[in-house]
């Protein structure tokens, strides 16, 4: 009976020696590439196999499962899968920058397409895969046994070709992950270049001949500091782009109108057909983006992707939305690891130029032994023919005279001291040899050997000499293979805001009394003539009515002043859009309101300057001017704007630059003018000083209007739908904290006054009544008339209806349709 063998352990101590086992064998010869020639195991195995088969690029093709198989069967038994698949990927061009494998067949598709079964496909190498075989017969690498001891392969390939940078790879092992992006042959070539002469060259040097990967499927590397940290440290995380063109759409009745976004390269590694469906689903199922109107694939040999807009919407803003929402724009998680002496290492780019410059080094020392050796070896052979030949009757005698060749042999080193390897020799000399011509040619090889072992021997102890070698077969290397760069760079942009994504319209912003707001489209309404009945502008809801209007743009920010005194800063797109007959949304549910507080006064300020003013009114008449820059601040809860006195409210802002004309306007009809000099810039938390003084307790300012152009007139307008402008030069300046003057004429036609603008001839007006209609009419309808007039009917009102606010729009505001 057999002796039982039982080792004992503990289940814990056999799963890590086993398991570490496992990985050290998948991370060092399956998922990393060696620093040297930039191969994986599998590829390097292939690439050597093809050859031993002779598929040299001036050979027809053969077969891919024969090559799979003589791969499979004499150097990687890990299924003809997997062989097959790294084969294909090497012969693809969207896959690798320059392909070491060229392929017959259906080799896939940058739609993701499978490539055809082996069977199908044929092979070869490409020229430039040749570079990494160049001299490997000259025993310029180590070699080991097979899986099977049946032969021997190589541990690295000689590899001229800096692979490990101009193709790069990416591996996934056991606890590690190798992703290095492709490079550009002739950058790489002359980054080494620099570096022979300069071998201290540092990273910012280096990044002046490499620039930066270059993918074989182009696109656009957004920002360059990531590509100096990878260089730096090894790791890095690029942003790559799709290439877009926006062109005109001229193929249909709205030529001229409509636009489409031409894309011509994608990221590196995306799937075309992926992206296609990635679009298609945010534009019809999501929804996401909303402004493209088709979507076609007009790819052939070139990618040429099509997206067409719709009318009016603006082309970068959904090419940034399809940058942000898409794998238009990717990132490139690049880790430069690889293995140096059989284990694994993040490098920088100093470092692996290095270690590929040292395997240079080694391989041409290599390469120049052996054909030392061979030299030595060759002249040693022609020293003993020459010997043989200047003594040949007593060499054909002693042949002659010998009983066997061992005799012959070993009388010819005695006779002329001819070593065994040259007594062999002479013996093997034919008559033709014999010659006087083959005695000349023998001579004349002999003495250039003799050059060439000096030649040999000197580069063996000249680093220098090395150094030159390694340069010229650089030199010739990118003189074979270069070409141009086929990815763009450039500077560093800021990761997407919301800006970005949402096009800068001109909106109308509305308040209704109840505290509804919305924002509309500039473009929903149509100009027309005074006392119209205007178009339906809101269907507040009931006993609502809207209140006050502005024109915007959608990347502008809104200070809300609220009658407590407090501002709330919101940008102009986070105001829900709403129809133009829907109620809009409560403010109360966007801004932290308390129960008695409502939005006195809104309005758009593009950047907070430090030269511009908000001056502000209340309702017992008391202004402020503080600094814009103060309100810069974006709070959930909202700041302070003024300090209020008991029972008074907040009725209204203006922006400003400190030297404006300001005019406050009484429900009853007075108005106070002074120039705002007369009101110091204060702090957020103060309370201001007296504006005008009110005729009576029900009296209180209904609106303040601030002018910096004698030019301007003042429209002052009505609850009962009546209006009239007056030259603001009617309005002499007073001090303020005065009565002021006669506004307009309080009648029972005209009611109170309910709105003040400061208007001129190319401006135009928004009427609000409390019905929710809306009027639009041009100022140089309304005639200028005397201070203390009436005025004129400005829009038609309906039984119990009232008019309620006036927007004004200056000339560069015209946004409105005719």
């Amino acid at each position: 009976m057999q002796e039982e063998n039982i080792i004992r352990r503990t289940i814990e101590s056999e799963l890590q020696t086993s398991y570490l086992t496992y990985a050290m064998s998948v991370n060092t010869n399956r998922a990393i590439p060696d620093v040297r020639d930039g191969l994986k195991p599998s590829a390097r195995r292939i690439i050597y196999a093809m050859g031993e088969l002779n598929l040299t690029n001036d050979r027809p093709t053969d077969k891919c499962a024969a090559v799979v198989g003589e791969v499979m069967k004499n150097f990687h038994p890990h299924g003809d899968g997997p062989i097959y698949g790294t084969l294909v990927g090497l012969a693809q061009e969207f896959s690798t920058r320059y392909p070491l494998i060229d392929g017959q067949g259906n080799f896939g598709s940058i739609d993701d397409d499978p490539a055809g079964a082996m069977r199908y496909t044929e092979c070869r190498l490409t020229k430039i895969a040749e570079t990494l075989l160049l001299d490997i017969d000259k025993d310029t690498v180590d070699f080991q046994p097979n899986y099977k001891d049946s032969m021997e392969e190589p541990t690295v390939l000689p590899g001229l070709l800096p692979n490990i940078l101009v193709n790069g790879t990416t591996g996934i092992g056991v606890g590690y992950q190798t992703k290095i992006p492709p490079h550009n042959l002739s950058e790489v070539v002359d980054a080494l270049l620099h570096l022979l002469d300069f071998p201290d060259a540092t990273v910012d040097e280096l990044l002046e001949y490499i620039p930066g990967p270059d993918f074989p499927t182009g696109g656009i590397i957004v920002g360059k500091s990531e590509i100096k940290k990878m260089y730096t440290t090894g790791k890095g995380n690029m942003a790559m782009r799709a290439r877009a063109e926006i062109e005109p759409l001229t193929n249909d009745k709205s030529r001229g109108e409509r636009e489409q976004i031409i894309v011509t390269e994608i990221p590196y590694h995306v799937k075309k057909n992926k992206l296609l469906d990635e679009i298609y689903e945010l534009v019809e199922v999501r929804k996401v983006i909303t402004g493209v109107s088709d979507i076609r694939d007009e790819s052939d040999e070139q990618i040429r992707v099509v997206i067409e807009l719709k009318r009016g919407e603006v082309p970068q803003v959904i090419l940034n939305q399809l940058y942000k929402h898409t794998k238009m724009q990717e990132y490139y998680s690049a880790n430069l690891l690889c293995l140096v002496d059989g284990l694994p290492k993040v490098l920088t780019l100093p470092e692996i130029l290095n270690y590929y410059l040292a395997h240079r080094r080694d391989v041409i020392r290599r390469r120049t032994q052996y054909d030392l050796t061979r030299c030595e070896n060759r002249a040693h052979v022609l020293e003993g023919y020459r010997i043989a030949l200047e003594n040949l009757d007593q060499v054909i005698e002693i042949v002659q005279t010998a009983e066997t060749p061992q005799a012959a042999r070993e009388q010819l080193q005695e006779q002329f001291e001819l070593t065994d390897i040259q007594a062999r020799e002479v013996l093997d000399l034919t008559l033709r040899q014999l010659t006087g011509l083959e005695r000349q040619r023998i001579n004349e090889e002999y003495e250039n050997l003799l050059v060439e072992i000096a030649e040999l021997r000197a580069i063996l102890e000249s680093e220098e000499l090395v150094t030159n070698i390694i340069r010229e077969e650089l030199e010739e290397l990118k003189e074979d293979h270069s070409d141009d760069r086929l990815t763009e760079i450039v500077e560093e942009v800021r990761s997407f805001e919301m800006e970005d994504l949402i096009a800068d319209d001109e909106m109308v912003v509305t308040l209704t009394h109840s505290g509804y707001l919305k924002r509309i489209p500039m473009d929903t309404y149509q100009r027309q003539n005074r006392g119209g009945v205007g178009i339906k502008g809101g269907n507040p809801k009931d006993g609502d009515f809207l209140e006050q209007l502005l024109i915007a743009t959608a990347h502008q920010s809104l200070l809300f002043f609220t009658s407590l005194g407090k501002c709330f800063v919101k940008k102009v797109y986070e105001i829900p859009e709403g129809s133009r007959t829907a109620a809009g949304r409560a403010a109360v549910n966007m801004l932290k309101l308390g129960d008695s507080e409502s939005i006195s006064a809104f309005l758009p300020v593009r950047e907070f300057n430090a030269d511009q003013y908000i001056l502000m009114a209340t309702k017992n008449g008391i202004v402020k001017k503080t600094a814009l820059e103060d309100f810069s601040n974006r709070l959930s809860s909202g700041i302070i704007a003024v300090k209020l006195d008991d029972g008074d409210k907040l009725i209204g802002a203006q922006l400003t630059d400190g030297n404006y004309e300001v005019i406050l306007v009484s429900h009853n009809g007075n108005s106070i003018r002074f120039n705002e000099a007369e009101v110091r810039s204060m702090g957020r938390a103060t309370r201001g000083v007296r504006g005008i003084r009110l005729s009576s307790e029900d009296d209180y300012v209904v609106d303040m209007v601030c002018s910096a152009d004698e030019n301007d007139s003042l429209l002052v307008v009505t609850e009962n739908g009546y209006g009239k402008r007056t030259a603001l030069s009617a309005y002499r300046s007073q001090k303020r904290g005065g009565v002021g003057l006669t506004a307009i004429k309080r009648s029972t036609r005209n009611g109170v006054i309910v709105s003040a603008k400061l208007v001129a001839d190319p401006d135009e007006l928004v009427l609000i009544s409390s019905a929710g209609y809306v009027t639009r009419m041009a100022v140089s309808d309304v005639r200028v008339i005397g201070r203390t007039t009436q005025g004129v009917r400005l829009m038609t009102l309906g039984e119990d209806e009232k008019l309620v606010d006036v927007a004004k729009i200056t000339s560069t505001q015209h946004a409105i349709e005719e």
